[in-house]
């Protein structure tokens, strides 16, 4: 059998071979490409064999969202896409170093904030940097309220009783943190239902409606003893998007009678939530409480970021933005907190203790 197992293998590996070109006997590789690999799938190579093909060999492939999908309805495997966008991004920081000489000092910047640690998870994360090291925020979802209120205010919209009813009718975000922990797919039943909490808030839906994002309870658990705090940001491995579409910043969140914090507000079409084309600009006329902030890009995805000036003592979050503010979401992918839906909806708390320093 052990026999059998092993002529089983070398033929697989020579089919992988014939498949993408006799690149195993070529001395300059041919790049993969994403035809290659949904050739490989579709001859119904094991798994094992077609990580080892993209591991193995220089590779061009197409990480765009579109790409992803195609890939995904072709039958790719997670793990198969997940080693394809490692992959490209490996070819792309190789691409874009430049050729160091030989015995050359790293360059280290005076009073650099430490780089947020490499990490294999697909969810974004924000860290505090506390001195010489980095704590990380726990990561929340904004939930979403619905209310004939125009949003011209957030103190209008934070004494709103249909939001705040919607926000302590919401499933905890503990769901959202557990999901996140196991760097799952966010979008399962129970994160969906926090999502889904104004269904029903309205008796009569109106043409134009006003979408609120808000935290529940009414105080960060995240207390800072200063008010100039500087965070590192990575969202370099969230699968689905593109990247340099957002950037980090930091808002003031309105605390909302006691039950939450209101994040911000838009208005959209009644049923805006439920739909799956990417043709809502969500940010285009989004109220914020933004804060001026210093943002510096060290990598696609990754980015150190400190408020320009101390902050008061309250309650703030870090957000991810779309770098354009006519980007289009899809309303679907809003309520799920799936691909872009996923960006926009994730936030960081934490407050400005009144006795920071």
């Amino acid at each position: 059998m052990k026999i059998r197992n092993v002529v089983r293998t070398i033929f697989q590996v020579a089919m992988v071979c014939a498949l993408v070109g006799d690149m195993c006997a070529e001395p300059s590789q041919k790049p993969l490409t994403n035809a290659d690999i949904i050739t490989m799938v579709k001859n119904k190579m094991p798994e094992s064999v077609v990580l080892s093909a993209i591991q193995s060999h220089p590779a061009k492939f197409d990480t765009s969202t579109a790409e992803l999908i195609r890939l995904k309805n072709a039958g790719v495997t997670e793990n198969e896409l997940n080693a394809m966008m490692t992959a490209s991004a490996n070819g792309l920081a190789a691409a874009s170093s430049p050729t160091a000489p030989k015995n050359a000092a790293p360059a280290v910047a005076a009073n650099d904030v430490p780089a947020a640690p490499p990490t294999k998870s697909r969810m974004p994360k924000v860290y505090l940097v506390d001195g010489g090291s980095l704590q990380e925020l726990p990561l929340e979802k904004t939930q979403l309220a619905e209310t004939k209120t125009k949003p011209t205010s957030m103190k209008s919209l934070a004494g709103d009783s249909a939001v705040t009813q919607a926000m302590q009718a919401g499933v905890n975000t503990a769901t959202w943190s557990a999901a996140s922990h196991m760097s799952s797919e966010v979008g399962g039943t129970t994160v969906q239902q926090a999502g889904s909490i104004f269904s029903g808030m309205m008796s009569h839906r109106t043409p134009t409606v006003t979408y609120v994002w808000g935290v529940p309870n009414p105080a960060s658990a995240s207390v800072l003893q200063t008010g100039s705090p500087s965070f590192s940001v990575d969202f370099s491995r969230v699968m689905g998007v593109t990247t340099d579409d957002y950037e980090p910043i930091i808002v003031k969140l309105t605390p909302a009678q006691n039950t939450c914090r209101i994040v911000g507000a838009t208005q959209g079409k009644a049923d805006e939530q439920s739909s799956p084309a990417a043709d809502w600009q969500v940010y285009s006329h989004f109220l914020e409480d933004r804060v001026t902030a210093h943002s510096e890009k060290l990598g696609t995805g990754k980015y150190k970021l400190s408020a320009a000036s101390e902050l008061s003592p309250g309650e703030y979050a870090v957000v991810l933005r779309p770098a354009a503010k006519d980007k289009k979401f899809s309303g679907g992918d809003v309520l799920r907190a799936q691909g872009d839906g996923l960006m926009f909806d994730a936030i960081w708390t934490f407050q400005v203790s009144d006795s920071a320093q």
